[in-house]
């Protein structure tokens, strides 16, 4: 799952960063108004984390924008203007849940869990398809057939949920690499054919009758059967 941090306090969105990086998130952080729009306008993300008092435009600004585009992505709003009337301006602005600072990192996770598993079909700790399971609570592929597991790298993680949540469908190399690396990285698609390749030997260490095929000219999509 990959989350848009906009958080201008650094230390705040670095300790942010790396409390939802253990929790097997993937989190872009930016400093700016301008940069959150940008990125929350983007659409590649499942959830933003926004602050309100930024540089340049605001998070109710950033929130009534993107409201107003369609746009539906989950927002968990930050700040420290706790009072009554901030709260409602958050939410009549489209905010999914409003958390006042100081908080605790364990109460950013349970709201972030809440806010993504509504109209999400599939619960956000555990996805499965055909033998095998992915847990978020320690990064495992497993065998539910034969109790087999295998620890995912990160990245290996990201991936691997994509198509989880996507079984059966071809995936472009585009979509994969947006969703995984973003959009700056310059070597999206030997990175993407690498931990491709990764996955399909994890697939076969489990004993998994699950592929990962590739469709010339269009991309990858996980299928059940040998």
């Amino acid at each position: 799952m990959r989350i848009l941090l906009v958080e201008d306090e650094k230390k705040l969105s670095a300790a942010v960063c790396k409390v939802l990086e253990g929790e097997n998130y993937v989190v872009d952080p930016v400093y700016t108004g301008d940069d959150g729009l940008d990125g929350a306008e983007s659409g590649i993300y499942d959830a933003i984390i926004l602050d309100v008092m930024l540089p340049g435009m605001d998070g109710f600004t950033i929130l009534r924008t993107i409201r107003k585009e369609g746009i539906r992505t989950p927002v968990l709003m930050l700040t420290a203007r706790s009072g009554l009337e901030d709260r409602v301006q958050g939410l009549e602005s489209g905010a999914d849940y409003y958390l006042p600072k100081p908080f605790q990192m364990v109460e950013l996770l349970a709201c972030l869990k809440v806010i993504t598993r509504r109209g999400d079909a599939m619960p956000v700790t555990e996805l499965t398809f055909g033998d095998v399971v992915l847990r978020q609570s320690d990064g495992h592929l497993a065998n539910t057939a034969n109790g087999q597991s295998v620890k995912l790298g990160t990245k290996e993680y990201q991936l691997m949920e994509i198509f989880l949540r996507n079984p059966r469908q071809i995936l472009s190399k585009d979509t994969l690499s947006e969703r995984v690396w973003g959009y700056d990285d310059s070597s999206e698609y030997n990175n993407l054919e690498v931990y491709v390749s990764f996955l399909r030997k994890k697939l076969g260490f489990i004993g998994s009758t699950i592929r990962i095929r590739v469709t010339r000219g269009m991309g990858y999509s996980l299928e059940e059967g040998k």
